[in-house]
Formats: structure tokens, sequence, C-alpha cells
């Protein structure tokens, strides 16, 4: 992290991380509500074929009861379903979605008592198989010891927020030796760089934890950290490290406050000894506990460098080599910090799961979060989505206080709208790079608005970061507004589009009231929004629209609405109700694709599904589905039209799934067709998809 030690050296603020106690690691815990019922599922995401378990929380009996629920996607009900309440204040039941990957649903639960409607929520649920394709991070940054009541009320909490992947920072021993002890008899303590205690069973509890809520665990590790006394542990720090002159009598290091366990050096990550040395110090890491996955930390761009030859080092060009000898020598998931987008080229070319960027100086603007992630989207050729690492009220954060909930609001509200995520939410809330900074708490109202923001990423992640491109937008209002198309200015609201397929999404933020595009809203001035009633607007559009609709985070509990509009010679005209922070707006044009309901039935009552994961290494569920029992054969062509693989299995009626392994393959594109067999001779091709296995 570029300025990763520059808020550690306040002492005050340094002595209240060193005594963290499990009472803070319950600030974004206890959610409120003032509604007479709250309601969860038990996981962050789920695989196709999986069921949804729902757990609703009455605050009171209530008798002659009945909970209604409606299952959406997007805009369309999909399913409904009523439960009786009996004598009791926790109403459990399941659902499987449909099968489909990679689909974000919206449940609607209505409280009703002798017909009337008592009360309602809403809960996304996001069908995914691998957290990657839609990554909602967040951390983990104190271990002291906890119990396990508190480590459960964390990790259900971020459950809530739907966060699936969780970055494990500063739990290590040390940056070269993560690990204190053996991985067959690890310390049961030791102390960090700021020498706070870590408790070995606590970073295994969280991680079994998140594991139960399906999270995936990443443990946290600068790519070229070592301490000074890293030469008894088999660290050459003089000639594998970096200098900053081709004489190596200026190092490339920083120097840490007295009382820190060491100053941190800085290493070659192309030195090959230095790879060797490090990937095993992981792996023993590993070993010993069951992270996921190692989440890959740089500082950034601190000038030229040089190695100890004097040969000059383009340091981000070397984390493309690194990252791909860790992927191939650890096999687990990796993520890499691109501190303010330092490196960012290579590791999207990386085998990494999602970009990550660290947001700093000169990208201090609205448009430019907008911008790195379009840019990260180009880099991997639309293949991998962004987190941010924003930190919000960053002034402010250097003493106790509370967050500005319009600035986190408004925040979140453009890199969501832009197609991103935003690492935000662990045991409190980020203030600052130094994660267990927890000076700032959140409001009630911002915990709340949080649970909304995430449901809606996550119910609509399907139109807001499913390979959704960017596109031009004529729009105008005759309301008493004004609007800005291509970047935000105050005292407008910005607009902007995007589209796949034949919807099309016009965002629109509220900067009326802004008193600045500074994103960072560092000192916590950010002013709430008024809101605009009845915003009339006419866009062009590109062919005849079928149906327009609106969703927001900010009100009717993140449901959809069908706007009534007119359409006339290339333009549609409609009245947007209500504008808070944040508005969706979807056109759905006529020449529309099959929708989820639909494709849950084929015609001929057979069907190919999507393999899962997707590239794969070395096995893949290839979901299918039959009209009735039978035999299936499976064939697998290379690119050239070769056969390279076929079974016959017998499958029963309905939905199935046959587990491929390609262990006996190549790396590369391959096609999957699926045959129908009866008896001598086999039917009509049933489908043909494209499966890439990547070792």
């Amino acid at each position: 992290m570029l300025k990763l030690f520059a808020c550690l050296f306040v002492i005050n603020f340094y002595i209240s991380c060193i005594y963290a106690s499990s009472d803070k690691n319950k600030d974004a815990t206890n959610l409120q509500s003032s509604s007479l019922f709250s309601v969860k599922t038990n996981l962050s995401h789920y695989s196709p074929f999986d069921t949804v378990l729902f757990t609703v929380t009455l605050n009171n009996i209530i008798t002659n009861g009945t909970l209604q629920i409606k299952y959406f996607h997007l805009s369309e009900k999909i399913f409904e379903q009523s439960i009786t309440l009996t004598q009791s204040t926790i109403v459990k039941w399941d659902w499987i979605p449909p099968k489909q990957n990679h689909s974000g649903y919206l449940a609607e639960i209505i409280l009703m008592q002798a017909n009337q409607e008592l009360d309602k929520e809403t809960i996304a649920i996001d069908v995914s198989s691998d957290w990657n394709y839609f990554p909602r991070y967040g951390f983990l940054s104190n271990y002291p010891q906890l119990s396990n009541d508190s480590i459960k009320s964390v990790i259900e909490t971020l459950n809530r927020y739907h966060i699936n992947g969780i970055q494990f920072y500063d739990w290590q021993y040390k940056h070269n030796m993560p690990l204190k002890g053996t991985p067959d008899n690890p310390a049961q303590y030791w102390n960090d760089i700021a020498n706070r205690t870590i408790y070995f069973s606590t970073v295994k509890k969280y991680i079994d934890e998140s594991h139960n809520h399906n999270m995936k665990a990443m443990a946290y590790n600068l790519i070229y950290g070592a301490y000074s006394d890293a030469y008894q542990d088999g660290v050459n720090i003089d000639e594998w490290g970096l200098y900053k002159d081709n004489q190596h009598q200026n190092r490339f290091m920083y120097t840490l406050p007295a009382g820190w366990a060491s100053n941190l050096y800085f290493m070659d990550p192309s030195n090959k000894y230095w790879q060797e040395y490090l990937i095993n110090q992981e792996k023993r890491m590993f070993q010993a506990l069951p992270f996921d996955g190692w989440h890959v930390d740089q500082v950034g761009d601190n000038g030229s460098m040089y190695n100890y030859q004097g040969q000059p080092i383009s340091v981000s060009n070397t984390f493309n080599g690194f990252l791909q000898i860790a992927k191939d020598s650890l096999k687990v998931n990796l993520v890499m910090n691109a501190v303010n987008q330092y490196g960012q080229a290579g590791i999207a070319a990386s085998p990494v799961d999602f970009l990550y960027s660290e947001v700093w100086d000169p990208n201090n603007s609205y448009t430019d979060l907008a911008r790195i992630i379009s840019t990260n989207s180009l880099y991997s050729k639309g293949r991998l989505n962004t987190v941010l690492a924003a930190y919000v009220n960053y002034n402010i954060a250097n003493s106790p206080g509370y967050f500005n909930t319009p600035g986190v609001i408004l925040l979140d509200a453009v890199i969501f709208a832009a197609g991103g995520s935003h690492i935000e939410l662990g045991e409190h809330m980020l203030g600052k790079e130094y994660f267990p900074n927890n000076n700032l708490k959140m409001r009630d109202d911002l915990k709340n608005a949080m649970i909304s923001y995430y449901d809606f990423l996550t119910a609509y992640e399907n139109v807001l970061r499913d390979s959704i491109n960017s596109v031009n937008i004529n729009i105008t209002t005759s309301s008493n507004i004004s609007l800005s198309n291509s970047i935000p200015k105050q005292g407008t609201v910005w607009c902007f589009s995007k589209k796949k397929e034949n919807l099309q999404t016009i965002h629109l933020i509220n900067f009326v009231k802004a008193n600045s595009l500074q994103w960072r809203d560092a000192n916590g001035t950010q002013p709430e929004p008024d809101s605009i009633p009845n915003i009339v607007l006419t866009i062009a559009v590109s062919s005849k629209v079928n149906k327009i609709w609106i969703a927001s985070p900010d009100y009717n509990n993140c449901l959809s609405a069908d706007l009534p509009f007119t359409e006339n010679d290339g333009y549609v005209s409609f009245t947007v109700p209500l504008l808070n922070y944040w508005d969706m707006i979807v056109i759905e044009y006529s020449n529309s694709t099959t929708s989820i309901k639909k494709e849950n039935n084929t015609e001929s009552g057979y069907s190919l599904e999507q393999n899962y994961p997707n590239p794969f290494n070395p096995e893949t569920i290839i979901p299918f589905r039959m009209k009735d029992s039978g035999n299936v054969q499976f064939t697998v062509y290379n690119v050239l039209g070769r056969k390279v693989f076929s079974k016959i299995v017998h499958a029963h009626e309905g939905d199935n799934a046959y587990n491929f392994n390609g262990s006996g393959l190549e790396s590369g594109v391959y096609f999957c067709k699926m045959q129908v067999y009866f008896t001598r001779h086999l039917g009509s091709t049933v489908g043909v998809k494209k499966i890439i296995l990547l070792k």
C-alpha cells in the first residue's frame, strides 16, 4: 500500500491499535432496524443447484400471520410462496433458485396478519459458483483472543452484506516469514510488525467461520517485504534487495517508528532466489492454516530501482512473472493490489481472481474512480471485475468519531454504478490504509444504508457488472434541474449509460447539493442530497422499446418498478418518481433475449447449460436437464474439431450434472456437445458449450 505507514506514526493512534479488544471487533455488528423482523441467508453466494436457507427473526409472535415471499430476477418475478407462521419468532425455509450460473436475485418477504400487510424486507441472493465473477471483498484486521460468539457475530454481519471474500490484513508473524513455528507445530501466538499480539486460534476460527458462509479467506502479505533480521531466516537482504542507486548504497526500505518489530526492506520480485524463498514460506503457511489464497501487496511507484549488481529493475514489470510462478507453485487464489494502478496492466494478464486498485492522489475525483474501473476492464479484456480500495473520510479518521454517511453513500453509489465494488467492511468500516484503524464508527443510518447498497449490488449484478459496456447517451430533461452527461459537475445530476445485449442502463447520481467532487470527503463535510421528485427525462433510443423500469438502493427496498413511457421518432420520455443519491433506469429493447424463467424449460425438454467453474482446472461441472430418464453422450472437441473425449452416462428426469475431468488434456479452448442416446442411435444434439481448461 502506497501510504501503508504514513498514518501509523501518530502515537495515540498506534496505542489504540495495539490494545484493540473484542468489543471493537463488533463495530460492524448489531445491525439496527425499525422493522418488525429481520432476514438473513446462510451463505454469501451459491452454486447452481444449491439450496438457499432463509431465516426470519420476528420481534414478537404474530398470531394469524403469514409470510408472503416473492423472488425476482431484475424486474421479473420468477416465483412466489406463502408460509403460515407458528407460535415461534424464528421462521426458516429454503428455496432452490434457477440453475443459471452468475445470476443475482432479490427476495421480498412480506409479513401479513389477517390479510393486512404489517411490514416487509428484502434480501439479495447471488448464484455464482466462483467468487471472482462478482467479488464483494471485506477484511479482518484484529486477532486478539476472541470468543466463538464474537467471531461468528463479525462473520454473520459480513454475510448479511453478501461479502464473499475476506482479506486477512496483518495477521502474519513477519513479512518474510508469515508463519511462526512449523506447519506441524505452529506457534500459539506471535507479535506482528506493530507488535500487536496475534493468536493462531483466532485466525483459524475466523477462516473456518468464513468457510461456513462460503467466503474465501485471503492471507495478506507483501510481494517483497523482509525484516532487518531476515538474514537469520535465510534471506540475503543485500544481494536480493532493491536499491535506489546503481552502487547498492541507498536501499529501498521503510524506516518504522521505535517500538515496532523491524524496519522493512524491499526485495527484488524478479530475483529467483527471493521468489523461491518467499513462495516456500507461503507454502508453509498454507500447510498450517486453511487459507484459500494470497492477497499480494506492494507499495506503489517509488521511482527508479536497481538490483545489487546495479542493473535497472522495472518493478512494475516483475509482478506478472512472480504471480505466474506463485500460481504454479501454490495453486491457490491470487489477488494483487495495484497501488494507484502501478503495474495493473501486467497484473491483469496474470492469474489473479479480480483486479484490486488502491486509489491515491492524483486520482481524487469521482470521475477518476469510474475511469479506473473502465481501464481495468480494458486491461483484462472484460475478463476481470474490479474492487477499489478507496478510503473515505480520511482526515477525520485520525481521531475517534463517526463516518459522514452522505460521503460514504455517494462514494459507493459512484463505484457500484460504474461497475466496481469497494473494500470497506470488516470488523469496522475502513477510513485508512492501515486497516486496524477503527477510529470512525458507523451510525445506524449508515449500517442500514450499507445493507441496502450491498443488496442492490448483489441483486442487480447482471446489469451492473456482467460484461457491461459504456455507451454514449443523448438525454434531456424538462424538469428544473441540470444534467451532466460526460463527467459529474456540482449542481447537476450526473447521467451515464451502459449496455448489455438488449438492456440499456442509465445511472442518475445526485450532485445537485454536493460541496465537492472529491470522492474522499476527507473532512466529512459532504451534505445529504435533497430528494428530487418527478424528473421528466427524454432519451434517444436505438430501437423499439419494450419496457422501462427503475430500481434504487435508496428507497422501495431495492425493488424495481415499471415506468410508463411514450415513444416517438427515436426518443422515449418518462418520469423518474424520485432521486435521492442514485437511481438506475433500465430500458429493455424489443429484441429481448430469453428470460431466466423461460430458459429453465427448453422446447424439447432437454438442455445443456454452461459449465462451472469456467475456466477450470482440471475439473468442472456440466449441468444439463432431461425431459425424462435416459442415456446421454458427452463429446469434447478441441479447436481443430478433433474429438478428445467421449462418455455415455445415465441421467434421470429433471436437473443433472456431469463432472468432467480434463487432467489428461492441455490448456486451451474446447467444445462440449451433448446428445441424448436412444437405444441404438443418437438423437438430435441438445447443445454445444465452449469450455476453457486453464492449467
